[in-house]
């Protein structure tokens, strides 16, 4: 194909691909690995081999971006040591981030069609499994609906090909992705204002897998032959359905551990973080999970030092921690994003306090083990 690869080959063809962010970034970076395989390059030990360093970036905290840039100093050093070498950035990159990045890499690629691609497993005891990708949530604080587009849901039989294969490869532990796992297939009225342009090569539109939600996703993954547990990540609150959870009581090959992200335990904060669902409509779902799959392991997310949290709004979120003995916490520290709409909101909770607030949830759930 014409394009930016054949650019690149010059003399030996070894990439290296660093990869930040979520599971769905692992998973695209085997399907590049891929990409590249199939043009002669091949995988260096390490990164001062390499002719094509391949940079798969996170946007969701600006800390991430952060750390990207930090990285074009060291390029620079490995180009004057090797002239041959070249830069690639790719993954979730905002608009406005791109002029500064344009200076620092060769280029800014999107890979397309990821999805038809058969990955480059890094890990050969887990498969990671985009079923879908973008999200057409609004969640006041995130990138992802800029960086990744609206909600595209993969078909559900390429999904089913793709886990029976790892299986036959012996593959123990299967992962499926999305940004929103649970609106798999399933379109809401709030859908129609998004323009469902397939993304990243993902297949069918929502329209086209609706018969297929995200429950009997689930029921037919589990009833593929061999022996393997399932997981996914990351399902939103306000989609988890009866019947969801009475599937998974039922899955036997269910890992029995979930992620389900809380972000807040005050009322005020969730509105404001358009989460659409309550502190005790949250607690609500975690006690239904609880009653139907007791021996379900629980983690959660949550963000500390949202614009206008006070401190009794704090106390909020630390009170429904303790109270859910989550397993696991991932607590983040706000940090304000452009683009998105908590961006418009005053950055008001110092960092010396939100570093406070952070260690208070912490010691909660290192209780909670």
């Amino acid at each position: 194909m014409k394009g930016p690869f054949f650019y690149f080959k010059i003399g030996s063809m070894n990439y290296y691909i660093i990869t930040y962010g979520c599971q769905m970034n692992k998973a695209d970076s085997e399907r590049i690995a891929t990409i590249l395989e199939s043009k002669r390059y091949k995988e260096a030990s390490n990164i001062n081999e390499a002719n094509l360093i391949v940079v798969n970036m996170c946007s969701v905290r600006q800390s991430a971006v952060d750390r990207v840039y930090g990285k074009i100093k060291n390029f620079a050093k490995l180009k004057a040591q090797n002239p041959k070498l070249k830069t690639i950035l790719t993954g979730c990159i905002l608009k406005k981030d791109r002029p500064k990045f344009a200076k620092g890499f060769d280029q800014i690629l999107r890979f397309k069609d990821l999805l038809k691609y058969q990955p480059k497993y890094q890990d050969k005891s887990v498969a990671f499994i985009p079923i879908s990708n973008g999200c057409n949530n609004a969640c006041s604080y995130c990138v992802v609906p800029f960086v990744r587009g609206p909600l595209i849901c993969r078909n559900h039989k390429e999904i089913i090909k793709e886990t029976k294969n790892t299986i036959k490869q012996g593959f123990k532990e299967i992962w499926l992705l999305g940004q929103n796992v649970n609106s798999y297939g399933v379109p809401r009225e709030t859908d129609a204002k998004f323009t469902p342009t397939p993304r990243f090569g993902v297949g069918a539109s929502t329209k086209q897998t609706r018969n297929i939600n995200f429950a009997k996703l689930l029921k037919m993954v589990n009833d593929i032959p061999g022996d393997f547990k399932f997981f996914f990540t990351s399902p939103h609150p306000k989609n988890f359905s009866e019947e969801l959870i009475d599937i998974l009581a039922k899955c036997e090959k269910f890992g029995k551990y979930l992620n389900l992200p809380v972000q807040s335990g005050d009322d005020k904060i969730l509105k404001r973080m358009n989460r659409n669902y309550t502190a005790k409509e949250y607690k609500n779902l975690v006690k239904k999970i609880r009653g139907k799959i007791p021996e379900i392991r629980l983690s959660t997310d949550v963000i500390v030092g949202f614009p206008g949290e006070t401190k009794r709004q704090f106390q909020n979120t630390a009170k429904l921690l303790k109270e859910i003995k989550f397993n696991w916490a991932y607590v983040a520290k706000y940090s304000p994003r452009s683009g998105t709409a908590a961006f418009q909101m005053k950055d008001d909770v110092p960092l010396k306090e939100k570093k406070r607030r952070w260690k208070t949830l912490n010691d909660i759930i290192l209780k909670n083990k």
